[in-house]
């Protein structure tokens, strides 16, 4: 069949046009979030999929502002060189823009090192270490939600407070737990307490917390203190009510949430208190935020606390700093990114108003909760009530204090 030259120059015409389009398409810049965390051991359930469903919702609201945003996933498995290996491989091959949470301290440090050696843009909400904007502060990372200093401040301080100056601490044997020891056997002994010994257990390989619990114990002090978190500070408590240790000491839970009170049970967590910086029924916005994320949870465990919703607030953030100076600008230089989230205020609907600091410390509110008694809780997830709040400027440690280098005195 032959073809007449109007549909020979038609077709061309129409190729010419189908080009392009797709020469557009392909030009229309894509950032790329990694999350990635521990979505298999002990800090699963406290970030893992519910982080990542997090991410995904701080993407979905952002919307269209002229770039393509892509979300992938990683598990780092507790171990620094791990998480080391994928953050090289997403940023030399994969074009991974930016990671998120990264819990664990020690893979979190590791993490910060390669994400300043790229230029990349490295926001943590899972790991704890105060490092990340002290001794080992980058001009390429931010972080959003919590760390040990904040949390020794916030609950230690309110056990001493109440008359729990004596104290015995079983700790995770990491960065982490050496960290939230320090920071908190600092308060206590700043308060005019004691740190009457302290135990140092293998992570992430322990599960049976007796023999740590007994010495504990021994010791006579009026506070235990457990610098770990996830389901470590869950056996450690169900072990503690076991052996019966609750009727002469309380516990500081320094890590917890409200996911570890469900996994305990409204009884076994009577009078625990802990910390955090986001609370899902604090006002209607984090009501609504909540309703939102709700349908995305897969696990009737899961629920939105601060590490995972962190990962929220903190790629939120980000997608607006990208609007203000252009993907090509953000993608070429994360450095510059993070100098941009510094410049523009922080406000979402988990975390409200807030700041980012000159040493890349995110400022929000902190609150101190206490369990409900069955008679106070509505049921479900209605398990907690809040006792004090830190205002954010007072929440974290001194500007001063930390050790930045990017800080000139």
């Amino acid at each position: 069949m032959s073809l007449s030259r109007r549909a020979l120059l038609g077709t061309a015409a129409a190729t010419a046009i189908a080009a392009g389009r797709a020469a557009r398409a392909q030009q229309r810049p894509k950032i790329k979030i990694g999350v990635l965390n521990d979505m298999s051991g002990p800090y699963a359930d406290d970030g893992g999929p519910v982080s990542l469903a997090c991410t995904r919702q701080a993407v979905q609201e952002w919307g269209d502002a002229g770039f393509d945003v892509e979300v992938v996933s990683g598990d780092h498995q507790n171990k620094p060189d791990v998480g080391a290996s994928i953050a090289r491989q997403w940023f030399d091959q994969d074009g991974v823009d930016m990671i998120v949470d990264v819990p664990t301290s020690s893979v979190a440090l590791a993490v910060n090192t390669v994400a300043r050696e790229k230029n990349k843009v490295y926001m943590n909400s899972g790991g704890a270490t105060a490092d990340l904007t002290g001794v080992q502060c980058s001009p390429n990372t931010v972080h959003w939600t919590y760390d040990t200093y904040m949390l020794a401040h916030s609950t230690a301080g309110a056990m001493v407070k109440s008359g729990g100056d004596s104290w015995y601490f079983i700790t995770a044997d990491y960065v982490f737990g050496q960290q939230l020891e320090r920071d908190s056997s600092a308060v206590v002994t700043g308060a005019g307490g004691k740190v009457l010994g302290t135990r140092r257990y293998p992570f992430p390989d322990t599960t049976d917390f007796s023999s740590y619990l007994v010495q504990a114990q021994a010791s006579g002090a009026k506070v235990l203190g457990l610098a770990n978190a996830g389901n470590d500070t869950i056996n450690a408590i169900k072990q503690a009510a076991e052996f019966g240790l609750t009727k002469n000491m309380k516990i500081a839970m320094m890590l917890g949430s409200l996911r570890t009170v469900q996994a305990l049970g409204i009884d076994a967590a009577q009078g625990l208190i802990f910390s955090e910086s986001f609370f899902w029924d604090l006002n209607e916005r984090t009501r609504a935020f909540t309703n939102r994320i709700k349908p995305k949870l897969t696990k009737s465990n899961q629920w939105v606390t601060m590490t995972p919703v962190g990962c929220y607030g903190a790629s939120l953030h980000y997608l607006k700093a990208i609007k203000e100076m252009g993907a090509a600008a953000a993608k070429a230089n994360g450095a510059a990114a993070v100098a941009q989230m510094k410049k523009i205020p922080t406000d979402d609907d988990a975390f409200g108003p807030g700041r980012i600091r000159e040493d890349g410390r995110t400022l929000h509110p902190v609150y101190l909760f206490q369990t409900k008694t069955k008679a106070e809780s509505k049921g479900g997830w209605d398990l907690v009530k809040i006792i004090a709040t830190t205002p954010a400027e007072d929440a974290f440690r001194p500007l001063k204090d930390g050790g930045c280098a990017l800080i000139k005195a």
